[in-house]
């Protein structure tokens, strides 16, 4: 799915690619929709037919063979680019030598992340955030995995998924939780300007940013549909929020199904 912000005060935008296809999402609310896995995947790399998808969308030797799919790309702090071990250089130069965010987000609870600066703020659509704070600037993927290990001391990079779909997340003052944040590991970070120099890791003076999700009706419990398992599934659209449509059979990650090939019908 394809999310982008609304116009001001409104929620976000959402649309299912299916091809050359696009179907917009906000204007099928309260609708039936219907998603029918033919059985077909196929690699979002290199277009090969595979039986399983890894990584959410490669076929099993691009899985082994691509950067994107290694280890660092999960955990940045165990890049080995120096060591001169990346499977594919020059895209780690593409696209872990550039500014990342670290920052703070609430969806099911405080959670600490990092993205790229070009994917603010659709990283935190994606996982449906409903406030977000950028905090810091690091240089590359590498030091943004380093200060977001330090941040790990005091909170949290996960997000109940389940939690975040029943919509019951409580606002949160998250200037006064990065000040605080940022005055319990004052001497961590001071130990990473140290390292990597005193301007690689910078202090954003950024706005606290609030995000909508189009949602009739929150489900009050969470019953996820599996393709894998149940190849058809269909419903009332009733919402829309982070990866995950809402119906009122259930909700399923779409993101998890990339690269599968399925039928929709409205």
């Amino acid at each position: 799915m394809a999310i982008e912000p609304g116009a001001s005060g409104e929620s976000a935008r959402y649309t299912l690619r299916a091809g050359d296809q696009r179907l917009d999402l906000n204007a099928r609310l309260g609708e039936p929709l219907r998603l029918a896995w033919t059985g077909a995947i196929a690699c979002t790399h290199c277009g090969r037919a595979t039986k399983k998808s890894f990584a959410q969308g490669y076929c099993y030797p691009c899985f082994k063979r691509l950067a994107q799919c290694d280890t660092c790309i999960m955990k940045p702090e165990l890049c080995h680019y120096f060591e001169g071990t990346c499977r594919e250089p020059e895209w780690g130069e593409r696209h872990c030598f550039q500014s990342h965010v670290v920052y703070l987000a609430n969806a099911s609870g405080l959670k600490v992340g990092i993205t790229r600066g070009t994917q603010v703020p659709t990283r935190w659509f994606d996982q449906g955030a409903v406030q977000a704070l950028p905090i810091l600037e690091v240089d590359s993927r590498q030091q943004s995995g380093f200060v977001e290990v330090l941040f790990k001391e005091e909170v949290s990079d996960r997000t109940n998924w389940r939690a975040m779909l029943k919509g019951e997340t409580q606002a949160l003052d998250l200037v006064a939780e990065r000040d605080r944040l940022l005055a319990r590991l004052e001497a961590g970070l001071a130990n990473l300007r140290e390292r990597f120099g005193a301007e690689a890791i910078r202090l954003l003076d950024a706005p606290p940013v609030t995000l909508d999700y189009p949602v009739l009706e929150y489900p009050t419990k969470v019953v996820s549909h599996n393709l894998d398992k149940t190849p058809a599934i269909a419903g009332t659209l009733l919402g829309l929020k982070g990866q995950y449509l809402i119906l009122d059979s259930g909700v399923i990650n779409l993101r998890k199904y990339t690269g599968y090939e399925v039928e929709v019908s409205v």
